[in-house]
């Protein structure tokens, strides 16, 4: 897989293989976050999730891949403290105020400031029509959130406060992927990062969970916690290493704006699974979404 995935680069297929990786990322981003919104508390889910995935890339990094260069380890560091923050802020946000509030406030401020990042960082330009589309795709995204926000029975301090988590959540959106399209780029290995990633990344918030679960008043079963935390465990596998697979084979920018089609299906999942409306200006802005995607890839 290595071998196929580093054969790609610089070909005329591995743009390609980003766009579907970057699709793939997106379906499944939606269903992570809805599995870290849905019936138990975030500290938890995230929790159950980190200890799942750490546990089972950790005989993957031991007995698999290569082992890290010495420089990777740095790297690792960094991107398990912004993960953190983001972790902890995106928690923050889900506290605070609904899914459908939330989530595309969070993915509509990334790929602004993640093309941003990437033009410093890597040097990569957007075409004017390019920009259109970003500009049409995140604008869509943030009305989005608008109509939700009219719609939300938060209480005013609530919903200030959970705008302004959802806010920095979103920067910490476009920081972690230009810092791990970077850290991914500079491993010879491509699944040495992402198997270490996953390792590193576990580390902290189960032990946020067990300490909240511990201080908690009624407590929820751990079996279905724990199940929950299995399936978002393999969900993430595919939800952010596809996504820094996408950015190591292409651009940046492009494989960030992508990705934040996840709008338009955690707002079906919202839909489907978590009782929450869409209705026919939301379905209308789904559509500009995803015509602000179409346009960044082709434009």
């Amino acid at each position: 897989m290595s071998a196929w995935i580093t054969g790609l680069e610089g070909t005329p297929a591995a743009p390609v293989v980003a766009l579907c990786l970057a699709l793939l990322a997106a379906v499944s981003h939606a269903v992570f976050g809805a599995l870290q919104k849905g019936r138990h508390d975030p500290w938890l889910s995230r929790g159950a999730i980190d200890f799942c995935y750490a546990s089972m890339a950790l005989p993957f990094a031991f007995f698999v891949v290569p082992w890290p260069e010495p420089h990777v380890w740095l790297l690792l560091l960094g991107a398990m403290i912004i993960h953190i923050g983001y972790k902890y802020s995106q928690a923050k946000a889900y506290v605070s105020g609904d899914f459908t509030v939330v989530y595309p406030i969070v993915r509509g401020m990334g790929p602004l400031v993640t093309v941003i990042g990437a033009t410093i960082v890597f040097h990569e330009h957007f075409s004017v029509v390019q920009w259109l589309g970003l500009l049409l795709l995140s604008g869509s995204i943030l009305c989005f959130a608008v109509i939700n926000v009219r719609s939300a029975t938060l209480d005013r301090k609530r919903l200030v406060n959970a705008l302004s988590w959802a806010t920095l959540t979103g920067f910490f959106v476009a920081l972690y992927t230009t810092y791990d399209a970077y850290g991914i780029r500079a491993t010879p290995d491509p699944f040495t990062f992402l198997a270490w990633f996953f390792v590193v990344d576990g580390l902290v918030f189960p032990v946020i969970a067990l300490i909240r679960y511990r201080t908690m008043y009624d407590p929820p079963a751990l079996a279905p916690l724990m199940r929950r935390g299995l399936i978002g465990g393999l969900v993430a596998y595919i939800s952010f290493g596809s996504v820094m697979l996408a950015t190591r084979l292409d651009k940046v920018g492009e494989a960030a704006v992508l990705r934040e089609t996840s709008v338009v299906f955690a707002a079906l999942i919202g839909w489907a699974f978590l009782g929450e409306k869409v209705g026919a200006m939301r379905g209308f802005l789904i559509i500009l979404i995803a015509l602000g995607a179409v346009i960044v890839e082709f434009g």
